[in-house]
């Protein structure tokens, strides 16, 4: 689907733009292709640059609660120095590479919930303006889909997914945010944990995969648990049910072993990481993460918490985007 926003004008009788990014979802360090197209104003105009400008809306945890903002996560200038006539339409092909970090949107074509958007500001003699946004999605990686879709298959429920300020310490994140998918446990587990929750940090080298258990308690009460971290290949092929089975195995370990006395590793904090170095047999079969988040999404699993239908994903980008300027303020 191409999703085109008409930007508006720069002041009245000022060219307008129109951002169109190419059909289907983009991924991770991978391009982001499309075009700008601008048509000339009531005069000629010299058009100094056009940015693109990849924003999030992230959720920040503080003494008082949870607030929401607007981040911009990267800027690229895809054109600019020239003349436009006017009434001339122009059009800047452009191709970007997708930071690594880059959220996850959608699972086999269904919204998890996360909105990302790309702004473009035209500066025009001096005056520059941000317009509107369109809608990004970004689909997982093939080794981000195998590990999610081992997830589904021993038993885990998707619940939600959001982005979250700050850094996980101890991980070689770039962003200023990560993102957090919420799933729950399989029945297996189901007695020793609540919640786990899963964030994904890739590199052009490899990619780290941070797994936590719930946080019974709140966030700056005694109810966190140890991390646990791993490394794995972005071309990796493994048995995924087994080696993931293991690490929620290892996880769970780590919550008997430091209960609510551990650290939850974010901004600074120190958290307990482990690596698994071992397979763990045994595991069950069930729907994999893909059938999971159809179901989630469309509010029919049990025990699903904020699906939402995408649809309605799409229409809450809409709204929240037209109200980025006082967000960011």
């Amino acid at each position: 689907m191409v999703f085109k926003r008409l930007l508006g004008s720069l002041g009245v009788g000022g060219p307008t733009v129109d951002t169109v990014l190419d059909p289907g979802a983009a991924r991770p360090g991978g391009a982001l292709t499309g075009q700008v197209h601008l048509k000339g104003g009531d005069a000629d105009f010299d058009i100094e640059h056009i940015t693109l400008e990849l924003v999030a809306r992230v959720e920040a945890e503080h003494d008082g609660g949870e607030s929401e903002g607007v981040v911009a996560f990267e800027r690229f200038t895809v054109g600019g120095g020239f003349r436009l006539a006017a009434g001339e339409p122009h059009s800047v092909p452009f191709t970007l590479m997708l930071p690594w970090e880059t959220p996850i949107t959608e699972l086999y074509g269904q919204g998890l919930g996360i909105v990302l958007g790309v702004r473009t500001e035209l500066a025009v003699a001096g005056a520059k303006d941000k317009g509107d946004l369109d809608q990004l999605a970004v689909a997982p990686l093939p080794v981000q889909e195998a590990i999610l879709e081992a997830l589904g298959q021993l038993g885990f429920g998707f619940k939600s997914a959001d982005l979250e300020y700050g850094r996980i310490g101890g991980t070689g994140q770039q962003l200023p945010f990560y993102q957090e998918i919420e799933l729950a446990p399989a029945p297996q587990y189901a007695h020793q944990v609540n919640e786990i929750e899963l964030t994904f940090l890739a590199g052009p080298g490899g990619m780290e995969v941070v797994l936590e258990a719930d946080k019974r308690g709140g966030f700056f009460s005694e109810g966190h648990d140890a991390l646990t971290r791993f490394t794995v290949g972005l071309h990796d092929s493994r048995d995924w049910n087994t080696e993931v089975d293991g690490w929620i195995r290892q996880l769970v370990e780590h919550r008997a072993s430091y209960g609510s006395h551990s650290s939850y590793g974010h901004d600074g904090h120190h958290g307990h990481y482990g690596h698994d170095d071992h397979h763990h047999e045994g595991h069950r079969s069930g729907p994999g993460m893909g059938t999971v988040v159809a179901a989630g999404a469309a509010g029919l699993a049990v025990g699903v918490v904020g699906g939402m239908v995408a649809a309605e994903v799409v229409d809450e980008v809409g709204d929240f985007f037209e109200g980025d300027e006082e967000e960011e303020g």
